[in-house]
């Protein structure tokens, strides 16, 4: 997977939200401030 610079647009992507529901970034680009943070998976070395 390619890295990309803080600040630069996230490639488009879609996932469940926690009604089950799919929801892709661009259902809210343009309209509200999108933060997106990503972490290791919780109880894991990395």
């Amino acid at each position: 997977m390619k890295l990309h610079d803080a600040g630069s647009a996230a490639p488009g992507f879609t996932l469940p939200n926690q009604h089950g529901s799919n929801v892709s970034l661009a259902e809210f680009q343009g309209s509200q401030p999108v933060v997106l943070i990503f972490y290791p998976k919780d109880a894991t070395g990395g």
